[in-house]
């Protein structure tokens, strides 16, 4: 099922959603090298990374329910990706909360319940990425509905299943793309001969 939203025939969503998770993953990472080393510089330069985190992931969730209102109703995929976007809502409110108690308190010594909702916002972005991953690797979302090995680049402005093209190992002939054989050993020595 392809996606709703894309940008230079890629869709939206997925490439948003890189940012926001580097950004909170590295607060954490932040938060516990504070823990260790008692340095406030390291939950200063955390605050900073989830509000950036944060109106990341509302960008990224914007494009994500664009997505996941295209997707057929009563399906397995519809299901997950309930779960994935209102997990990841999840997430982005548990930073949301763990900022607001950092901008309320000291931002170089936040409080226990700043850093816990932080701690479990990025253990629950883990299992939410697994569901984003579920949806793309397992279910096809987002993926072009003629993708394979030797799709044309989506910059050509025609959708993978349109174009015809040479397919490497076949001597001058032309296929379909979007029609895949296996490249099993037997198509290998057809080809030589």
């Amino acid at each position: 099922m392809e996606s709703k939203a894309k940008f230079l025939g890629h869709p939206i969503h997925p490439m948003l959603v890189v940012f926001p998770l580097g950004l909170l993953v590295t607060a954490i990472v932040f938060d516990i090298l504070y823990l260790i080393a008692g340095d406030g510089l390291w939950t200063e330069v955390a605050f900073y990374l989830i509000a950036a985190g944060v109106l990341g992931g509302l960008a990224a969730a914007m494009f994500g329910w664009v997505d996941w209102f295209a997707i057929p109703a009563g399906t397995r995929a519809k299901r997950i990706g309930l779960l994935h976007g209102v997990g990841n809502v999840i997430v982005l409110l548990l930073f949301i909360v763990s900022w607001a108690l950092r901008r309320g308190g000291n931002v170089e010594a936040p409080s226990g319940t700043a850093l816990t909702l932080s701690f479990v916002g990025g253990g629950i972005a883990l299992v939410t990425g697994w569901l984003g991953g579920e949806l793309v690797d397992r279910l096809g979302v987002g993926v072009d509905e003629g993708a394979h090995l030797d799709s044309p680049s989506s910059l050509g402005g025609q959708p993978a299943g349109t174009r015809s093209m040479r397919r490497p190992g076949y001597r001058g002939a032309e296929r379909r793309v979007g029609t895949v054989p296996a490249y099993g050993g037997a198509e290998r020595r057809a080809a030589r001969s």
